[in-house]
């Protein structure tokens, strides 16, 4: 369903089970940046009256994550640690040239987005499935529903402003260079590295 090339090796869930309060951080810095990402589409391309108002319903999903990561913190007498670089974004942001027109731009970010929620989607359902923490397991299924429908919602936007053949090759595209990042990550408790 999520087309991503590459799954995450399932031995990734034991090196999370070895620092849950690792991943719960990370995690919550990950729906604090799709809280942003939302809110930065809404400044930089408020002429898409569609896409502004999914990204508002956005902005509260991902704030109201981002509550429940940080309850999930604090039930466990944690509390939340510094934000770290997420090297895997970092990589994947480098592989559209800058600049290009505004659609084109918007088309980038949408496909950027969409392959991070399915990323996010895919490591939930491990989560979901592997860890030994029922209740913990439970609180990521429910948020890999979440994260399927950002996903679709993404593409399904780049779709509709951009050329859908020319979105369809560089999806496709984008994903073929996804799947070479990931070979050298799932070595750290990160949502994506």
């Amino acid at each position: 369903m999520l087309g991503l090339k590459l799954p995450t090796d399932p031995r990734w869930v034991n090196i999370v089970e070895k620092n849950i309060e690792e991943i719960l951080t990370d995690h919550a810095y990950c729906e604090q940046k799709a809280t942003s990402t939302a809110i930065s589409l809404i400044v930089s391309f408020p002429e898409y009256t569609e896409l502004v108002q999914e990204m508002v319903a956005l902005v509260k999903e991902e704030i109201s994550h981002f509550k429940m990561v940080h309850d999930k913190i604090l039930e466990k007498g944690w509390t939340l640690g510094r934000d770290r670089k997420d090297e895997y974004v970092i990589q994947l942001l480098t592989f559209f040239p800058k600049g290009g027109s505004r659609t084109t731009q918007l088309v980038h970010r949408l496909l950027y987005a969409a392959l991070i929620e399915a990323r996010s989607c895919e490591r939930f359902r491990l989560l979901s499935e592997e860890l030994e923490d029922k209740e913990l397991a439970e609180f990521y299924r429910k948020l890999m529903v979440s994260e399927a429908n950002h996903y679709t919602m993404f593409l399904g936007f780049a779709r509709q402003y951009g050329d859908r053949k020319e979105v369809d090759k560089k999806w496709n595209t984008l994903l073929e260079f996804e799947a070479e990042i990931m070979k050298n990550l799932s070595k750290s408790e990160t949502i994506h590295g």
